[in-house]
């Protein structure tokens, strides 16, 4: 009996320990709101036309999504890690993007004084080090940062991407991506590689546990040998920011310069019949340079409450590119003023509600964008 109550408890112990060194973690978020957004523009003859929608939205302050991450020891200070994590419209079900795991899928090893390496479909550099710069988080339509600085909202295909530990407050990051798009795409995803839109993104970020952060990253979209002229300069964008928090208020800031193009999409409902265009996650157009501009602010009313609001602009250094390098048909400034509110209801589930308000949407002379939601987040 003895013996039995030994091998029992010797077998535990050991089912234990094996459950120490393995971790797998289930992992989502749900979010859904109603909003409404109205956009006016004006036509050739300065008439006003105006489009609008009243309805739910999915994914307002977090895309919706759902997902694994596991970590199992190999040996010493190494591990072996993975993420699988796909988006999902909460308002009907569907993957987002149409794909089961478009937000991550990697597998890579880790070491605290090594760092990690990680492969597979990911973010860049620059979606990794500003968010907590953004005093939205990414989110929020066009209130967020990545309408004014697209690189924030990037995701490559087939990207080798190495991290620092964080030494110091210190972390550094590096990535290549061999294809950048293989389903929005498939006629520039080849065997030849210089026949595939490849990526290169490098960045550093700084974040000590006080008030400072900084944050600076670039990218660089090296064009496939099939687009021909149309990728003749290859697409760059960088970005620095920083945040200080002064106790009661964070206040932020961040600058980013596109050139020869448009990197990422655009965080703008409607964006497609403003413009009559469909823009892929990025766009080239030589000798197209833009500067963009964020300052925010973030204020904690009690520990349940805060409320957030930011400025963008976006300034065309050249007004006078011909119609056909163009982004979408006008090359005016844009500016984006947004505010923002969230109430936890405990630590899982919170209520939201944002305006946003744009002149010269979209870089079109006379178009305004008006933009509100209210909704539910519940992460799990």
């Amino acid at each position: 009996m003895k013996k039995t109550l030994l091998a029992a408890a010797l077998f535990t112990g050991l089912t234990s320990i094996a459950v120490a060194e393995t971790s797998v973690t289930l992992y989502g978020l749900l979010d859904t709101g109603i909003g409404y957004n109205r956009i006016k523009v004006e036509d050739v003859e300065l008439k006003h036309h105006s489009l609008s929608r009243v309805g739910p939205l999915a994914g307002v302050q977090s895309g919706s999504h759902w997902g694994f991450r596991g970590v199992e020891d190999i040996c010493d200070d190494w591990s072996a890690i993975f993420t699988i994590e796909g988006g999902v419209n909460s308002t009907d079900g569907a993957p987002k993007d149409y794909r089961l795991f478009g937000r991550q899928i990697t597998v890579g090893i880790s070491n605290k004084f090594f760092g990690k390496i990680e492969l597979g479909r990911q973010s860049n550099i620059s979606s990794k080090y500003f968010s907590t710069i953004d005093p939205f988080g990414y989110g929020f339509s066009q209130a967020s940062i990545g309408m004014t600085m697209g690189s924030v909202n990037m995701r490559h295909d087939n990207m080798a991407l190495y991290q620092t530990p964080i030494i110091n407050g210190i972390q550094m990051g590096l990535g290549y991506s061999f294809c950048s798009d293989t389903q929005d795409l498939p006629s520039l995803s080849d065997w030849y590689t210089s026949d595939n839109d490849r990526a290169i993104t490098v960045g550093m970020r700084y974040s000590k546990g006080g008030p400072l952060t900084l944050a600076a990253s670039y990218d660089r979209i090296i064009g496939s040998n099939i687009r021909g002229d149309d990728a003749e300069k290859d697409l760059s964008s960088y970005m620095l920011g920083g945040s200080y928090d002064l106790g009661s208020i964070k206040i932020s800031s961040a600058y980013s310069k596109m050139s020869n193009g448009w990197l990422g999409m655009f965080n703008a409902p409607g964006y497609k019949d403003v413009t009559a265009m469909i823009l892929d996650r990025f766009c080239f157009r030589k000798g197209f340079h833009a500067d963009s501009y964020m300052l925010g602010m973030k204020k904690s009313i009690n520990k349940s409450t805060n409320i957030f609001g930011s400025w963008q602009k976006v300034v065309i250094r050249d007004k006078h590119l011909p119609t056909s390098l163009l982004l979408t048909y006008g090359n005016d400034d844009q500016n984006v003023y947004s505010i923002g509110y969230t109430y936890d209801i405990n630590k899982r589930t919170n209520l939201y509600a944002y305006g946003s308000y744009s002149t010269e949407h979209l870089f079109v002379k006379g178009a305004k964008s008006k933009s509100f939601a209210v909704g539910l987040r519940h992460r799990f």
